[in-house]
C-alpha cells in the first residue's frame, strides 16, 4: 500500500498543506496566453499528478483513466470517443484524479489538531489540500472538535435523527454529480421509501434550465448529438461555455470540425482563449504549427442577452426563406414534425433592430453574418453551458435556441442538434436514475410495481426550496451524498445560517470541504471511495456505471487500493443506512438491502426493470464502451411533448438592465477549479497567478466608473429585496469583455447571489445575472 503523506507544520505560503488561507498580496496578473493546452498544459498536468501521486501512482492511475476496461473521469461529463488514445485525458481530468488518488490523508490527528472554528476560516484550496478523508468523524453537540467514531455508531445517530422526525419531509437528501448509478438509484429508493421526494441535487444549479426547455420543446431534457455529429457539423455554436477550462477534451473534437471546415461561433462576454487557438498535445504537428485556430466568429455579447440573438437570428433566417423560399427552412419537417411556426414567425418579424442591439450589445451586421452561416448550413449543431442557464429568462432563451434549430430541421439529422454540455461526470446519469423532486409519474409506477410499495408523489425540495426549508424551521436533517452543498449554493450567508438550524448534517466526502464546518447542532462525516479505488464486496471486486453528456452508459473499475481501510462504498453507505431506516416501517419497500451491497449487479437487474432504455443493463455494460441510451428526436425524429410534435415558441423578449454605474456580474471558474473544488491558484488562460479575488472588468467601464486596473475594491449587490450583500477585497483587472458586464470567480461571489433570484420555471439560481456596483475597498489598518 502507498505510504500516506500528512501534512506537516509549520505553514508556509508556497509549500505546506496547511495554509489557512490565501494570501492574496502575492497575487500576478498578466497577459493571457494565445492558444490553449500544448506543452504547457502538459507539464500542468504532469506537476499536479507527479505532487501528489508520486511518479509510480501517476502511471498506474492515468494510464486507466477514460479506458474501456479503467475508470471514468471524476471530472467533467464530455463523452469518450470508440477510439481512443493511450491518455485519454486533459490537464483538468488529470487534477481531478490526482485530487482524488493524492497519497495526502486528513484523518483524525488532523481533526484533533484543528478545532471546526478555526477550520472555517480557511479556504477552499487549503482545505483540499489535507488530502483524502480515512475515518467516519463525529462532531457532537457543543463540541469544539470532530471526533472518530465507528460506522455503526454513525449510521445509528443518523436512523436515530431520520426517525424523530415528525414528517418525512423534514430531511433533506442532497446529491452531487459525481455519484454513480447505482449508488443514485440506491439513494433514491431510500429516500422515497423514507416517504419524501426532497432531493435537491446539483442539476437544480446548473443545466435544469435546460432540462425544462428542451423537455416542452422535444420532450426530452437530454442533448441530440453524438461525437460524431459534432466533429461533422458544418456550424457550431458555443455559447455562454468555455470548453478550454470547463471541458478541455472538448476541444479535440471542435478541432476535428474545425479541420473539416466547420464554422464555429463563440458566443461568450469573454474571450476565452481556448476558443481561439488548440495546440493539440497528442499531435506533434498541432504543436509545431502553434495549434489550430477554432472559434471563426466570436460575438462577445452583454450578459443576458442571448435570448435576442437567439430570436435575430430566427428573423434573419426567416428574411432569407421568404427572399429565396424552400432555400432555408425545411419546410417537409416543419410541416410533418413541429407546431407553432406561424405565431414565432410573427413574434420574430416584429422585432426591431434597435432594441435586439440594445440587448446583445453587437452590430446588426454581426448578427446578420452569423445568420448567413446559419442559413447557408445544412447540419448546425448549438453548445451551451451555464452562461445560458443562470439567467431568469433562461429557460425561454433556450426554447428559442431550439427554436432557430426546427426552423431548418436540425435536430434528429446528422451533424445537427442540441449539446447541452454538462458539468460533473454523472449528474445526467443521476437524474435518470430518479435524482428528481418531481420524477414522472410513469417513473413512480414502474418504482412501485417493483419494490411492492406506493412512493410519494406529491413534489419534494429542489435546492432552492430545500435551503428556504431549513432557513424556515422545515427541516431538521441534511444529508449531502458527495459534493460541497454550502459552497455550491447561492446566497452564502443564508445558506450556512440555514444548515446551522438543522439538529444534524451530513456529509458523505472523499475530502475536507467547507460543507463540513458549517454544521448543524450535531454533524458526521463518512469518507468513502472514489472512482480511482478497488470497491470490493462480499460479492467480490464491483463496478459501477455513469452516464456522459451524450447519453452514452459505460462501467467504471478504479483499481488502486484505498486510502484507508476505513472508506466503504457509496452504495455500501446507502444501503447500509437504508437498513436501518427503513426496517420494520409500514409500507417500506421490499427490498433486499444486503444483496445489493454485496452484488451491484443486482441493483442493475432492478434499474434494468425500472428505468426505460436499461434492458440487458449487465449485459450491455460488458460492451466495450458500454451502450447508449434511447433519444426519440435523434432516433426516431419523434417527440413525447403533450402535442406530439416539437414545439415552436413564442417567448417575450427579455435582457437585464442595471441602474446607471452598475454592471452585470457572471461568476465563472479558474484554469485551476472543478465546480468548487479548487486545484490551485492560478487561471492561466486568464494570465492570473497566485490567487482568486479577482473581478475582470472592461477597460472603458473602470474609466466611467473611477477605477484602475489594480485597485482593490468591494462588490456589493442589488436586488429588489434591500438585503445587503458584500463579497471585500477583489482586485480588479482590466480585461477583454463586454461592456457593462464583469466576471469574479465563484463560490467567493456566491454570497451575491440571491437565494430568492432564479430562473423561470426551472429554479435555477441566476449565477450570471448579478447587478454589482464596485465600492473602494477600505482597509482595516486605514479605517482605524
Amino acid at each position: 500500500m502507498d505510504t500516506p503523506m500528512r501534512p506537516t507544520p509549520p505553514p508556509t505560503l508556497d509549500g505546506s498543506r496547511r495554509v489557512p488561507q490565501t494570501d492574496e498580496t502575492r497575487l500576478q496578473v498578466s497577459e493571457p496566453p494565445q492558444k490553449a493546452a500544448g506543452v504547457p498544459g502538459v507539464l500542468h498536468a504532469m506537476e499536479h499528478a507527479l505532487g501528489e501521486l508520486g511518479p509510480v501512482r501517476t502511471a498506474r492511475t492515468l494510464g486507466r483513466l477514460n479506458q474501456k476496461h479503467g475508470f471514468d473521469c471524476p471530472g467533467c461529463a464530455w463523452p469518450d470517443p470508440d477510439h481512443r488514445s493511450p491518455a485519454e485525458f486533459c490537464e483538468n481530468g488529470a487534477k481531478a484524479v490526482a485530487e482524488e488518488a493524492t497519497r495526502a490523508v486528513a484523518d483524525p490527528a488532523f481533526f484533533a489538531a484543528h478545532s471546526v472554528a478555526e477550520l472555517r476560516t480557511w479556504d477552499d484550496h487549503s482545505l483540499g489540500r489535507q488530502g483524502r478523508l480515512t475515518h467516519p468523524m463525529m462532531l457532537d453537540d457543543a463540541a469544539s472538535h470532530y471526533r472518530p467514531v465507528t460506522w455503526g455508531e454513525a449510521l445509528d445517530v443518523i436512523a436515530e435523527e431520520l426517525r424523530a422526525l415528525a414528517d418525512p419531509n423534514e430531511a433533506i437528501f442532497y446529491t452531487s454529480g459525481r455519484t454513480s448509478n447505482e449508488a443514485a438509484f440506491a439513494y433514491q429508493l431510500l429516500v422515497r421509501g423514507f416517504g419524501t421526494n426532497n432531493l435537491p441535487d446539483c442539476s437544480n444549479m446548473c443545466h435544469e434550465s435546460s432540462g425544462s426547455a428542451l423537455t416542452e420543446t422535444i420532450g426530452i431534457g437530454k442533448g441530440s448529438v453524438s461525437l460524431g455529429d459534432v466533429a461533422g457539423a458544418d456550424v457550431i455554436v458555443v455559447a455562454g461555455q468555455n470548453p478550454g477550462t470547463n471541458h478541455p477534451r472538448m476541444l479535440s473534437t471542435l478541432e476535428k470540425a474545425a479541420k473539416r471546415g466547420a464554422r464555429i461561433i463563440a458566443v461568450n462576454p469573454l474571450r476565452e482563449v481556448g476558443l481561439e487557438a488548440f495546440a493539440n498535445p497528442q499531435e506533434p504537428g498541432s504543436l509545431i504549427r502553434g495549434g489550430t485556430r477554432l472559434a471563426t466568429d466570436h460575438l462577445q455579447i452583454r450578459l443576458g442577452g442571448d435570448q435576442a440573438l437567439f430570436q435575430a437570428w430566427g428573423k434573419v433566417l426567416d428574411e432569407a426563406e421568404r427572399e429565396a423560399p424552400g432555400t432555408v427552412f425545411d419546410h417537409e419537417f416543419l410541416a410533418s414534425s413541429t407546431r407553432g411556426l406561424e405565431p414565432y414567425l410573427e413574434h420574430v418579424r416584429a422585432l426591431e433592430w434597435r432594441e435586439i442591439e440594445e440587448a446583445t450589445g453587437l452590430r446588426e451586421q454581426q448578427i446578420r453574418e452569423t445568420a448567413a452561416a446559419l442559413a447557408g448550413s445544412r447540419r448546425t449543431v448549438f453548445c451551451w453551458a451555464m452562461g445560458l442557464t443562470q439567467h431568469p429568462h433562461a429557460v425561454a432563451t433556450l426554447r428559442d435556441a431550439v427554436s432557430v434549430l426546427l426552423l431548418q430541421g436540425n435536430i434528429g439529422r446528422p451533424g445537427a442538434g442540441v449539446c447541452p454540455v454538462r458539468g460533473h461526470s454523472n449528474v445526467q446519469g443521476d437524474r435518470t436514475m430518479g435524482i428528481f423532486e418531481k420524477m414522472p409519474a410513469a417513473f413512480h409506477d414502474a418504482l412501485d410495481a417493483e419494490f411492492a410499495f406506493s412512493s410519494p408523489r406529491a413534489p419534494g425540495h429542489d435546492t432552492v426550496g430545500a435551503i428556504e426549508a431549513m432557513r424556515d424551521g422545515a427541516a431538521r436533517v441534511f444529508i449531502g451524498l458527495g459534493g460541497n452543498f454550502v459552497r455550491a449554493t447561492p446566497d452564502s450567508e443564508v445558506t450556512e445560517k440555514a444548515l446551522e438550524r438543522m439538529s444534524l448534517t451530513v456529509q458523505i466526502s472523499t475530502k475536507p470541504n467547507q460543507s463540513h464546518m458549517v454544521t448543524g447542532r450535531r454533524a458526521l462525516i463518512l469518507p468513502v471511495l472514489g472512482r480511482t479505488e478497488q470497491d470490493v464486496q462480499a460479492g467480490g471486486p464491483q463496478r459501477v456505471s455513469v452516464e456522459d453528456s451524450m447519453s452514452a452508459v459505460h462501467a467504471s473499475r478504479g483499481r488502486l487500493e484505498p486510502a484507508s481501510e476505513h472508506l466503504r462504498s457509496e452504495v455500501w453507505v446507502v444501503t447500509s443506512l437504508a437498513e436501518r431506516v427503513l426496517e420494520g416501517r409500514p409500507g417500506a419497500p421490499r427490498v433486499d438491502w444486503a444483496a445489493w451491497r454485496e452484488d451491484y449487479a443486482r441493483i442493475r437487474a432492478s434499474i434494468g426493470r425500472v428505468v426505460p432504455g436499461f434492458a440487458d443493463y449487465e449485459q450491455r455494460l460488458d460492451l466495450p464502451g458500454g451502450f447508449v441510451l434511447p433519444h426519440p428526436p435523434r432516433d426516431t425524429r419523434s417527440f413525447a411533448t403533450p402535442s406530439g410534435k416539437a414545439e415552436i415558441t413564442v417567448n417575450p423578449l427579455v435582457y437585464p438592465r442595471v441602474a446607471p454605474g452598475h454592471l452585470l456580474l457572471q461568476t465563472i471558474r479558474s484554469h485551476d477549479q472543478f465546480n468548487t473544488t479548487i486545484y490551485g491558484l492560478d487561471d492561466r488562460y486568464r494570465g492570473i497567478r497566485r490567487g482568486r479575488r479577482v473581478v475582470f472588468v472592461h477597460p472603458d467601464d473602470l474609466d466611467a466608473l473611477g477605477f484602475a486596473d489594480g485597485d482593490t475594491v468591494d462588490l456589493l449587490s442589488h436586488w429588489r429585496d434591500g438585503v445587503p450583500r458584500r463579497a471585500s477585497g477583489f482586485r480588479v483587472v482590466a480585461y477583454d469583455t463586454a461592456r457593462g458586464c464583469a466576471a469574479a470567480y465563484f463560490p467567493e461571489t456566491n454570497v451575491l447571489v440571491p437565494l430568492d433570484s432564479y430562473a423561470e420555471t426551472s429554479r435555477t439560481p441566476t449565477s450570471k445575472s448579478i447587478e454589482i456596483s464596485l465600492e473602494a475597498h477600505v482597509h482595516e489598518e486605514s479605517a482605524v
